[in-house]
């Protein structure tokens, strides 16, 4: 009998290449931290995919939709321009949504799978877009779907930052439990705590260059451009949540950042 090996590997070139990865995703709420790169507008359509996602569907579905459709859902102008525009972003997010996978092996070693999310996009002449997840990733994005990225699609259409939109999907798949009830119009979601070092907290929120290099900015500017600006609208969309950043140094250097968000039930209508 064969016993799987938990940990990473033995091999201390592969325990490398797995702890410095930006992007490995070893489970499914990983998905919401591994598309720092990506503008709002592609956050925007990317979450438009994710709501075809339906949690009996089988890996190999195909999802349908039109050009027409994506301009009436984010209230665009028809126009041969916008067109374009909406090409160019699914082919982006093609491009963008590269990603490694830490899979198991059969005789118990572990081995790090590049791919992308999506197994193909295709455009008709009559308009329609057909898009497929890649099948190595389909089962992240179920679970994900399932458990974690229960959004609706007009709760995420107020946001203004891609900043926003990042911790939102940060705060959804770090919480416990359900993220609210939509059939209760006073359902809030839940308090949350996120912690990371300043490398994870500048990865899930910059990602990387075109040429794949991490993007990194100094502390300051990270917490005032980014932390801020997202925690300030979360708490403008959300009135009853408190938020606060609490920063983490070593000596004198900030290495990370922890997160808070609290909801403070007062059983008042909002």
């Amino acid at each position: 009998m064969v016993t799987k090996v938990q940990s990473y590997t033995k091999n201390k070139n592969m325990y490398d290449l797995l702890s410095r990865q930006d992007y490995l995703v070893t489970q499914s709420n990983d998905l919401a931290k591994a598309f720092g790169n990506l503008t709002l507008f592609e956050h925007r359509l990317l979450d438009y995919c994710f709501s075809f996602v339906q949690k009996d569907d089988q890996q190999e579905i195909k999802y349908e939709t039109t050009v027409l459709d994506v301009i009436r859902h984010f209230g665009l102008t028809a126009s041969g321009k916008t067109y374009k525009m909406i090409f160019k972003t699914f082919q982006s997010l093609m491009r963008k949504t590269a990603l490694c996978l830490l899979v198991q092996e059969e005789d118990g070693t572990s081995s790090i799978l590049m791919t992308g999310l999506f197994q193909s996009i295709k455009f008709n002449e009559t308009s329609k877009i057909v898009f497929q997840f890649n099948a190595d990733v389909a089962p992240y994005i179920f679970q994900l779907k399932s458990k974690f990225y229960s959004f609706r699609l007009s709760e995420l259409a107020v946001v203004k930052s891609k900043y926003t939109l990042t911790m939102l999907k940060l705060w959804n798949a770090n919480a416990y439990g359900k993220w609210r009830n939509y059939n209760d119009p006073n359902s809030l979601p839940p308090s949350v705590t996120i912690k990371g070092t300043m490398e994870e907290w500048q990865t899930w929120f910059l990602g990387t260059d075109e040429m794949g290099t991490p993007r990194r900015w100094p502390a300051s500017r990270f917490r005032q451009k980014v932390l801020t600006v997202a925690l300030e609208e979360i708490q403008s969309i959300y009135k009853k949540a408190l938020v606060s950043i609490t920063t983490i140094k070593s000596g004198r250097s900030v290495v990370g950042y922890e997160v808070s968000i609290n909801i403070v039930n007062t059983h008042l209508i909002m």
